[in-house]
């Protein structure tokens, strides 16, 4: 295998894995305050997809462009589903959150299924398939977009979460839930607001997968398989892990497309699972609990 071939597949590989990272952000930042696992994550993801097409098909704004006001418009959905359905229905159990996510997962679904069909849908925007020459490598331009704007998601998410007091207040629920309470702060409405913000990073990734991957009612389920390896490589809770596990993985998965076919590409991605599972359960920045 030519070395210029191995490079390029390594390249396009990390810049695919930072979108990978940022789905896998909003899981992990849910998992770090409120302690549970989002079975809703994956139809959120295809909820927000189907929004940028829509943005696009009906009123032909770009996705890039309708990626803020997603971001901003599914906060808000994720902070009323916190606030309004996930904390009053599991009252006050975990197990009744996961049964509550699953089943807004399948709402979810099967509303999209009713509205939008089993069609699969895709758009065709005038850069899908620009590229970039980086030395003897050529670059999806959409990957480089997606690459440097999760990082500059990643670099406002770690503002926030250490210069403001919203922040602040964040950290505090998720290290200590009664002490915070304690000292004034309102539990209830920083859970919303997280998963506010795990929402709102989904939107933000459906706007940059869009332009090179298509949308079906079920399409969330697959990047949410590759977002709970991500969680579980960089360790649960872990924004940085979240983040380096989301490069790890997409380098595997190119990788492994390369060597092993396109079908077979995500093999390497389950076997690293499989590895951390038994070498490092806490994963790469976990702690034990």
């Amino acid at each position: 295998m030519p070395p210029e071939i191995i490079l390029e597949a390594v390249l396009n590989g990390l810049l695919t894995g930072a979108v990978y990272g940022l789905v896998a952000l909003g899981l992990t930042l849910v998992y770090g305050v409120l302690h549970i696992i989002n079975f809703a994550h994956g139809a959120l993801l295809t909820a927000a997809m189907y929004a940028a097409y829509l943005a696009w098909a009906a009123l032909g704004i770009d996705p890039y462009v309708a990626a803020l006001p997603l971001a901003v418009l599914f906060f808000g959905i994720g902070y009323l589903v916190q606030r309004l359905v996930i904390g009053p229905a599991s009252q006050g159990k975990d197990e009744n959150i996961l049964l509550v996510t699953l089943g807004l997962s399948i709402i979810i679904e099967n509303l999209m299924l009713a509205v939008f069909h089993s069609d699969t849908r895709s758009i065709d925007v005038p850069y899908a398939m620009d590229v970039i020459e980086a030395g003897p490598a050529l670059l999806s331009w959409p990957r480089v977009v997606g690459f440097g704007a999760t990082m500059v998601v990643a670099a406002a998410l770690y503002v926030l979460m250490h210069f403001s007091a919203t922040g602040k207040a964040i950290r505090a629920v998720a290290k200590e839930r009664t002490g915070a309470a304690l000292v004034g702060i309102d539990v209830a409405h920083i859970y919303a607001v997280t998963f506010g913000i795990g929402t709102a990073c989904l939107a933000i990734a459906a706007a940059l997968l869009l332009p090179s991957f298509y949308v079906s009612p079920r399409v969330g389920n697959a990047f949410v398989l590759v977002a709970f390896t991500i969680v579980v490589l960089g360790g649960m809770g872990s924004v940085v892990g979240a983040l380096v596990g989301g490069l790890v993985i997409g380098v595997v998965e190119s990788l492994s497309g390369l060597f092993l076919g396109e079908s077979l590409g995500q093999i390497g991605i389950f076997l690293i699972f499989i590895l951390v599972l038994l070498v490092r359960p806490t994963g790469l920045f976990g702690a034990r609990a």
